[in-house]
């Protein structure tokens, strides 16, 4: 019998992220386990694994080997982050593997401090890349405007983008042409398929209850109480009408038909 993640997945096309990469987690085998009971991909960002390092002994002899050979904090941090990213990019390949690429994705993200410099963001994505080297790899680009060109010039490279921190939906909109646009380039330069970019666009809906509920509760009124809770399935609403919108009509079967 399925259980209730499984039937997410099988049954309704949905699938789970765990938002949390622990090297003790991958060593004891709980996210094998946690995979098994149909959790599809894997996300992280500095915030996940400083906590993930403050609250375990797991990373203290790689950190003894980085700071004998005198690595610097930002080198000791990406080492650690890359080896556990590629870990659990090897422990998600069947998922990915089964799913014919569209599934079992691990993403880490880029410095944040770098999210309104274009080019050391598409540096900084391309070294992750390169250094994680796994097929179901995504780099987390925050969507800032500077963001975006970096998103486009990933994809065009071929490479598969996380699009993270969208909060509104004209936001949403330039992701998704960054994303048509990286992929036409990609096309243009001689890509014989498209299918191996397999992108998404992080949508942070919950916050934006947040923030409105702040609002509705400051006004109120009966009225302004009673929209509690509902801004962000609306916008969720809506954000889904634009996808649908935006991936169909003549570009983008013009992608579909080179396996985009």
């Amino acid at each position: 019998m399925m259980n209730r993640l499984q039937t997410l997945s099988d049954t309704y096309g949905q699938s789970a992220w765990l938002d949390n990469l622990r090297r003790e987690d991958l060593r004891t085998g709980a996210l094998e386990a946690l995979v098994a009971q149909g959790v599809r991909g894997i996300t992280s960002n500095p915030t996940i694994f400083q906590n993930a390092f403050a609250g375990s002994s797991e990373y203290d002899v790689q950190l003894a080997d980085l700071f004998g050979s005198n690595a610097s904090i930002e080198a000791t941090f990406w080492a650690i982050a890359e080896a556990d990213a590629t870990a659990a990019c090897i422990l998600l390949a069947g998922v990915f593997d089964q799913s014919g690429g569209t599934d079992g994705f691990v993403s880490l993200e880029v410095p944040p401090e770098l999210a309104h410099d274009a080019r050391s963001t598409t540096s900084a994505a391309r070294l992750i890349h390169q250094a994680v080297s796994q097929p179901n790899l995504m780099v987390k680009i925050p969507s800032t405007t500077a963001g975006l060109e970096s998103i486009r010039d990933m994809i065009a490279e071929g490479r598969s983008i996380n699009a993270t921190l969208i909060f509104g939906l004209e936001r949403y909109d330039q992701v998704i042409d960054a994303y048509l646009t990286g992929l036409e380039t990609f096309a243009a330069s001689g890509a014989p398929d498209l299918s191996n970019v397999a992108s998404v666009a992080s949508f942070f809906v919950s916050r934006v209850d947040v923030e409105v509920d702040k609002r509705l509760t400051a006004i109120g009124t009966a009225k302004a109480l009673s929209l509690q809770g509902k801004a962000a399935v609306a916008q969720a609403v809506l954000a889904y009408q634009l996808a649908l919108k935006r991936f169909s009509g003549m570009r983008w079967n013009a992608l579909t038909g080179q396996g985009a």
